[in-house]
């Protein structure tokens, strides 16, 4: 009887025939295994740096002081109207919170918005600047816009001819004031029909101060509200004249 070839048992220490195919082996657990903790070694030295920088940053914070609510020109600061703000980085030029006593009654030289921060520019001692003059004025209803007049706003005043006066011409006698105190309004009562007035404080130049004074007494004297945007001629901002 003979026996089939493929029948034979294969001899010892013969090696199995590899699997066909190029593609690489995986490599095993054991394998990566030093590459995870490579990589978790990395990962916590960027942390620590991370949280080091930080907590440097935090050590340089300090408290400056800011604003509450928007602050027209020639507002006078009181305690109120400030707040407390920190800050890192470069910020030699803001009033440190320490320093806030040092601005109480000072006056703002421009438009100053809610929480922002302020330096010692942002301020001026006196309300009434060198060539300047602040006048009042007591204004009918009918000499001034019905909306309601504010500090801060750019007016023009407007002199007109008296009841008794004729052929007499409107003439302006102050182009760009800025009003820095305001009360009352304009509006004529619906039920009584009473007219009511408003007093205005201007900022004008001391030669216009005369001219304005008599027109507002001699009650010959319209106001204009103007943009925002125009400069007023005399202003209580030390860089603005």
């Amino acid at each position: 009887m003979s026996f089939s070839s493929s029948n034979r048992p294969q001899a010892a220490g013969a090696r199995a025939a590899k699997p066909s195919g190029s593609g690489r082996r995986l490599p095993g657990s054991r394998e990566r295994r030093p590459a995870l903790a490579a990589l978790a070694v990395i990962l916590i030295l960027l942390g620590a740096a991370g949280s080091t920088l930080i907590a440097l940053r935090s050590g340089d914070r300090q408290y400056f002081v800011a604003v509450k609510e928007n602050l027209p020109p020639g507002h006078k600061i009181q305690d109120e109207d400030l707040t407390r703000g920190d800050l890192a980085g470069a910020t030699r030029t803001l009033v440190l919170w320490s320093d806030r006593a040092s601005l109480k009654d000072q006056y703002t030289t421009g438009w100053i918005y809610a929480g922002q921060f302020v330096s010692k520019k942002n301020f001026i001692a006196d309300a009434v600047p060198q060539g300047g003059a602040l006048v009042g004025i007591s204004l009918e209803s009918g000499r001034a816009p019905a909306e309601q007049i504010e500090i801060g706003d750019i007016v023009r005043l407007v002199r007109i001819p008296a009841a008794n006066q004729e052929n007499g011409q409107a003439m302006v006698i102050a182009p760009a004031a800025r009003v820095t105190a305001t009360s009352g309004n304009t509006l004529t009562d619906g039920k009584t029909g009473a007219n009511t007035t408003v007093n205005v404080t201007v900022l004008i130049p001391d030669t216009r101060a005369t001219t304005v004074a008599a027109a507002a007494a001699a009650k010959t004297l319209v106001l204009v509200k103007l943009a925002d945007s125009v400069k007023p001629e005399i202003s209580n901002d030390p860089g603005a004249r």
